[in-house]
């Protein structure tokens, strides 16, 4: 029955990346925005995971420790710099923008969807023992 539930969460994980990242594409490619400087929001998709990752694996125990700490600061700051980048593209330069603000509401969407799919594999995943010494 184990194995029902992590199939059926796998499944939910990649609809809702999908769907994140079609909100992002609809962002760039729809005919009235026409502008793929959006799209570099995917460098921090593929970098918000990496610190949590590092932190799991060289954290000895499930306590509070300065490199978890380190490794959650650096990941709110992909965070919020995924935010910030469409935001920052919408208002400069103040006479023709980068982006429309159509486009920084759907690829911040897709932000959100994508952000809570990451953090739905962390949960979803969180009580697995890997062997990391298996590499």
């Amino acid at each position: 029955m184990a194995g029902i539930r992590v199939c059926d969460c796998l499944v939910a994980l990649a609809f809702s990346a999908a769907i994140g990242i079609t909100l992002l594409v609809l962002g760039c490619a729809l005919p009235q925005y026409q502008n793929w400087w959006p799209m570099f929001v995917i460098l921090f998709y593929a970098l918000a995971p990496i610190p949590t990752m590092v932190s799991k694996r060289f954290s000895a125990d499930s306590g509070s420790s300065a490199l978890i700490e380190a490794m959650l600061f650096l990941t709110a700051g992909i965070v919020v710099s995924a935010y910030g980048l469409p935001v920052v593209l919408a208002h400069t330069p103040l006479v023709k923008p980068v982006i429309q603000w159509g486009a920084c509401a759907l690829v911040m969407a897709g932000n959100t969807v994508v952000f809570l799919t990451i953090l739905g594999y962390f949960w979803t995943f969180a009580e697995d023992d890997f062997d990391y010494s298996m590499w």
